[in-house]
C-alpha cells in the first residue's frame, strides 16, 4: 500500500513539476512579448510629450541694455518773463588789460602750483549766455551773509576757455569769512560763456568779473 502511494506521490510531483515548468515558459514568453510593447509605447508617449513642449509657442524675450537717453547740453537762455533777484548785481564785466604773452590758452602754474593770470590777445570779449542776468540766476545769497546783514562787492577774476566753461576762479578782491566769495565763484562756474574769439578762433581768456551783494530792504 505505501508504495503505491509514493508512486502516485511521484507521478502527480512530475506532472506538477511539468505544469510548473509550462508557467514559468509560459510567463517568460507573455514578458518577452509585452516588454517591446511596453517599451514602445514609452518612447511614444516620451516622443509625445517632448513634441508638445517643442511646438508650444514661447515668446522670446530679448533683454537688451536700457541706455540713458543722451541729453544735450543744456544752454542758458534769456527769458523775458523770469524774474531775476534783486538781493545782489552783478556790475559791467572788466576786461583787464595785462601783458601780452604767446601763451596757450590754459593758464600754467608757477612753482608754488598757484596759477599764474596771463593775457591772451582777443578780438572779441567772452560773454555769458543771457546776459549778466544769467550770473544773477545762479547766484544764491548766503543765509548767514543775510541773517548778519552783509553786503558787498566780490571782484572774480575767471578764466573761461575756447568751449566756454569756466575752467578757474581767483577771488581779485572779496569778504571772506562771509560766504560772499564761495556764492561768487559758484555762481560764475555755473554759467556758460560765449567763448572769446581771435580772428576766427575761439580762444581762452582771463575777464574779471564784479558781483555786487545787496539785500533788498524793501
Amino acid at each position: 500500500m505505501p508504495a503505491k502511494q509514493f508512486e502516485r506521490f511521484k507521478a502527480r510531483s512530475g506532472f506538477m513539476t511539468e505544469i510548473a515548468l509550462v508557467v514559468v515558459l509560459a510567463l517568460v514568453v507573455l514578458f518577452v512579448y509585452l516588454f517591446p510593447k511596453f517599451e514602445r509605447e514609452s518612447q511614444i508617449q516620451k516622443e509625445t510629450v517632448i513634441e508638445f513642449i517643442q511646438s508650444e509657442e514661447v515668446p522670446q524675450i530679448e533683454l537688451q541694455q536700457m541706455q540713458a537717453p543722451q541729453q544735450r547740453p543744456s544752454i542758458p537762455v534769456m527769458s523775458e518773463d523770469e524774474e531775476i533777484s534783486e538781493d545782489f548785481t552783478i556790475d559791467d564785466m572788466d576786461f583787464d588789460d595785462y601783458e601780452a604773452i604767446d601763451a596757450p590758452p590754459p593758464p600754467p602754474s608757477n612753482s608754488d602750483g598757484g596759477i599764474v593770470v596771463e593775457f591772451i590777445p582777443y578780438d572779441e570779449p567772452p560773454t555769458p549766455i543771457g546776459g549778466q542776468a544769467a550770473i544773477s540766476r545762479n547766484t544764491v545769497y548766503p543765509e548767514i551773509a543775510k541773517e548778519a546783514g552783509i553786503e558787498g562787492k566780490v571782484n572774480v577774476q575767471a578764466f573761461i576757455n575756447a568751449n566756454g566753461d569756466v575752467e578757474h576762479c581767483l577771488i581779485l578782491k572779496g569778504m571772506p569769512g562771509t560766504g560772499l566769495d564761495e556764492a561768487a565763484i559758484k555762481a560764475i562756474k555755473k554759467t556758460k560763456f560765449k567763448p572769446a574769439k581771435q580772428r576766427d578762433r575761439n580762444v581762452g581768456v582771463w575777464i574779471s568779473i564784479p558781483v555786487t551783494f545787496k539785500l533788498n530792504t524793501k
